[in-house]
């Protein structure tokens, strides 16, 4: 049975991301995926995209608002571009969007089922029945206006959608998987994300089974009228409220508001070793292996967190702000996006992906080495402190062509 992965809390956030970020992150995000598909299968990209932690820190790995509601959407979106021209190879199919798209799902899924020799309706009744459960079943304050629907050519799928609070400024993503689901109204998510906000109504909670089979039965036997003049009979009785059921524990990730990335938000410890692996890692495995002309220390780093978004395990994702040090982020926080280490980031991963498909494997092994590496050190490893790390970044944002939606970086006053 599928089981929810966790939770978080993100700040809903407006604007848009800009063309010379969304172009670099439809590229960097088509190549992961490309690499965990080499690596590990389809199936386990879409365990991946069902763990909200992990998702979190693919954004933010990829220069987006680390911890905001828009990795929702961007992340989809460049996933969309991405992988359309390379469905016929990878065998994976991004349908949906925001707003307008969403509601183009269906017909999307229809249409793919007619190429790759899926049930299309089936699925489009899937995507129309997972938006209903979290529209209509789970009232939590969260209207859905975000619904992405990722299927593979064997049609197993995972589903991303959210809905936000206006009042609260919040937004809650919900996370879907196929594998394991046996019905859609016990309790059916990967994953929830949103801080909790109260008492709810979660008719899709296994516990509220009876609730559902009663409702079913009083629609039969009193009709709606009746049903009304009880129900006005019950809130005027005020009746005592029953103490909820206990809630089973989950991993919580909760998303602060505040924009810069602070010490509290990252563990150092895996920072440490990320640093300390490109360091230690890079001379060998990337003069040697991978011999990707203008490649420098900076850019070892950033490839250190795309390597562990690419292997690591999913206890490793509990910081997603660590991630954002590998790329800065468009709103100059942590720093400003270093253009150059971006490029020459997709460089290298462009270029051992794509001799992955040919069976050199030597690069992909070389970005393994760099994670296992990472692991290894942060055990005894010490570094600077996260401020010192970020004054770095600024003082040398020119230099690495650091560019946030406010332009370009200029370089510090003498």
């Amino acid at each position: 049975m599928s089981q929810r992965a966790g939770s978080a809390d993100l700040p809903l956030h407006g604007g848009r991301v800009p063309h010379w970020l969304g172009d670099r992150m439809t590229r960097l995000g088509t190549l992961i995926t490309e690499a965990i598909v080499h690596h590990y299968g389809r199936d386990e990209f879409l365990r991946r995209l069902a763990h909200p932690f992990w998702f979190q820190s693919f954004g933010a790995v990829m220069g987006m608002d680390w911890h905001s509601s828009g990795i929702t959407t961007s992340v989809l979106g460049a996933l969309k571009r991405g992988l359309k021209p390379r469905a016929g190879e990878l065998g994976l199919h991004v349908c949906g969007g925001r707003g307008a798209h969403s509601r183009k799902t269906p017909q999307e899924l229809v249409s793919i089922g007619e190429r790759v020799g899926l049930d299309g309706e089936g699925l489009a009744t899937t995507s129309r029945l997972i938006a209903k459960v979290d529209s209509a079943a789970l009232q939590d304050g969260f209207d859905l206006y975000l619904h992405g629907f990722i299927v593979a050519d064997d049609g197993h799928w995972v589903v991303v959608q959210q809905g936000m609070n206006g009042d609260k400024r919040q937004a809650r993503r919900y996370h879907w998987l196929s594998e394991g689901l046996e019905n859609f109204v016990d309790s059916p998510h990967a994953a929830i994300e949103g801080r909790s906000q109260g008492e709810i109504v979660n008719l899709a909670d296994r516990r509220a089974e009876r609730s559902r089979r009663g409702q079913l039965d009083l629609l039969a036997t009193l009709g709606p009228d009746r049903i009304i003049r009880e129900a006005a009979a019950l809130l005027r009785a005020e009746a005592p409220t029953p103490e909820p059921a206990e809630q089973p524990m989950l991993p919580h990730l909760i998303m602060p508001a505040h924009h810069d990335v602070r010490e509290s938000d990252v563990n150092m410890r895996r920072l440490h070793g990320n640093l300390a692996a490109a360091a230690d890692r890079g001379p060998a495995d990337f003069e040697e292996l991978l011999l990707v002309p203008g490649v420098g220390a900076r850019t070892v780093k950033a490839l250190a967190m795309v390597a562990e978004v690419v292997h690591g395990a999913p206890c490793r994702f509990s910081d997603p702000a660590r991630f954002s040090i590998a790329h800065g982020g468009k709103d100059r926080h942590p720093f400003p996006v270093p253009l150059k280490v971006y490029d020459e980031t997709i460089a290298v991963m462009k270029s051992a992906v794509q001799k992955g498909r040919l069976g050199r494997e030597e690069e992909l092994q070389a970005l393994k080495r760099l994670d296992d590496q990472s692991r290894q050190l942060e055990r005894y490893v010490t570094g600077p402190d996260l401020k010192e790390i970020i004054a770095g970044e600024f003082r040398q944002s020119a230099d690495f062509g650091g560019r946030s939606v406010f332009g370009w970086e200029e370089p510090p006053a003498e």
